[in-house]
């Protein structure tokens, strides 16, 4: 369990935390590979979320996907770009959490994920944590903790 002092350092705002779904790049499940393509390529990301016409979370897409989908043993088969939705070569399996997220979870889920999607009781999209907001309390924490607290050593117990 994280502790209240610690947890105050990682998180300055719990809020703050989710980037909202309006503020996060996203592709629909009928755009074609192309659009999703441009959008990687031209802002520079990894991987976005794929989401339905009622803004419901269905996937991920990334650069590697995109390419996989239009590769075969011999050839890079661009013409496919134009052809291929996106939500026919998506990743369907995400890390996503709830809301009433446990920053525990989070945690753990971040060591392997750049960004968790977070979602509502109906799989609404409601907006990302970033692994780059836990690394910001990091350093708040590296920086600052004992600026704050008066940390001592707990003597060791001879067993």
């Amino acid at each position: 369990m994280i502790s209240d002092k610690m947890k105050r350092f990682l998180v300055e705002d719990e809020n703050s935390l989710v980037k909202p779904a309006n503020e996060v790049a996203v592709v629909g499940l009928q755009n074609r590979l192309n659009h999703a393509l441009l959008l990687l390529t031209t802002d520079k990301y990894a991987v976005v979320p794929v989401l339905d016409s009622d803004s419901k979370m269905k996937g991920l897409i990334s650069m590697p996907t995109i390419m996989h989908a239009i590769m075969d043993i011999e050839d890079v088969h661009f013409e496919k770009l134009g052809e291929i939705e996106v939500g026919e070569v998506m990743d369907t399996d995400y890390p996503s959490v709830k809301e009433d997220f446990e920053l525990e979870d989070v945690l753990r889920m971040l060591v392997n994920h750049a960004f968790i999607t977070v979602v509502d009781d109906d799989n609404y999209f409601k907006g990302i944590i970033t692994r780059s907001e836990i690394l910001k309390g990091t350093n708040r924490i590296a920086h600052d903790f004992e600026k704050v607290y008066h940390v001592t050593e707990k003597e060791t117990i001879a067993h």
